[in-house]
């Protein structure tokens, strides 16, 4: 008798966002009826879901003992060796547009930064394990370019541990340079595949209703997961993000939203002030209480929050370094992050939450 797919582990993460009442009241929507789908699309699967709360611990405070570590509370420190740790640009998996060094940015600063949470530590990125731990198995990131961004990042961590480099390729053929469907990382030597499938709403995009104006292209529907849903079943590790694209403005820069000159170019390092992040913003709440919910039910899930670490660096994105080609005047690119850079410590977050819970799909064999 075939077993059953194990369960995946399930990560969300955001980005803070400012939305306008209609367009909040529409994300409230797809997320409550994103996790109600979640919950019967998932079953009997059991996901587990990496959920972090709002608020943390002072800065110096050390968690009650036998408290778990709030990995996503704490600063940024300057460390001297980070560097040498990083893949290179040079890594066959990166988009041209996140190669910041190779597209002309002058300054290496920004590759020296070490998140530090606030009375605990890390535990150090280790390749080399998490390729063990995921030997027959498979990892699937979800969302718009900024889960790009994450899934580009680890797959170039991992790589940097194959000791056969050849073994490692896009299972269909396709160029890394597709930013169409999906693409598919195998690490043949562990019989491990990573993938990545562009859904920015996570919900189905489809035609707009009868009817509707000349200018409504298309409709979000609010009751259906992505057409590529169906992939996504047999993941043992299942990374989602949402927010970006109900974001309005969808840019950390300063004087001006992305298309109205608004820069980012002028950062060389983090803000060092926690209060430059602001307070939780409502998202977060939200998905924390829906997370919750399912987790009285049963289900278990955590939310992965990089929030508040990712909003201190401004300094880490591509700016005016875009990809080869792109038009002089075109807008700065203030949303996405440099590779190696700041999505590799989301994925260092990641890899200690997967310890935590005692990841290990060679246990599934």
């Amino acid at each position: 008798m075939e077993k059953p797919p194990p369960p995946p582990l399930f990560f969300f993460f955001f980005k803070r966002s400012e939305t306008s009442p209609c367009i909040l009241t529409l994300f409230l929507l797809l997320l409550f009826s994103f996790f109600l789908l979640l919950l019967h699309w998932l079953t009997p699967f059991q996901p587990l879901l990496f959920l972090r709360v709002a608020g943390g611990s002072a800065y110096g405070e050390r968690p009650p003992s036998g408290a778990a570590c709030d990995y996503s509370s704490g600063r940024w420190v300057w460390d001297g060796t980070r560097r040498a740790e990083c893949y290179s640009e040079d890594c066959p998996f990166l988009d041209p547009g996140f190669r910041c060094r190779n597209n002309g940015r002058p300054d290496s600063g920004y590759l020296y930064w070490r998140w530090q949470p606030h009375g605990c530590d890390l535990p150090k990125f280790n390749a080399s394990e998490l390729l063990e731990r995921s030997r027959n198995g498979k990892i699937i990131f979800v969302g718009d370019s900024i889960g790009r961004n994450q899934w580009e990042s680890l797959v170039c961590l991992l790589a940097k541990a194959a000791v056969n480099q050849s073994s490692i390729y896009e299972k269909y053929g396709s160029p890394i340079t597709k930013h169409k469907g999906f693409l598919s990382i195998v690490f043949r030597d562990h019989n491990l595949t990573v993938e990545y499938y562009r859904a920015p709403f996570l919900a189905a995009v489809g035609r707009p209703p009868p009817a509707s104006p000349s200018q409504v292209r298309s409709a979000i529907h609010l009751d259906a997961l992505n057409w590529q849903s169906k992939r996504w079943v047999d993941a043992d590790v299942l990374v989602l993000n949402a927010g970006h694209w109900w974001n309005q403005k969808k840019t950390t820069g300063s004087n001006g939203t992305w298309d109205e000159g608004g820069t980012c170019s002028t950062y060389t390092e983090p803000e060092r002030s926690s209060s430059a992040s602001g307070p939780e913003p409502w998202n977060n709440w939200i998905i924390g209480e829906a997370v919750e919910w399912m987790k009285s039910g049963g289900k278990k899930a955590r939310v992965l929050n990089i929030t508040h670490l990712t909003e201190l660096r401004r300094d880490g994105h591509p700016s005016k370094h875009r990809e080869p080609g792109t038009p002089a005047n075109s807008p700065e690119d203030c949303s996405h992050w440099c590779l190696p850079g700041v999505p590799d410590t989301w994925n260092h977050l990641l890899y200690a939450h997967l310890l935590s819970m005692n990841y290990d799909t060679r246990k599934n064999v």
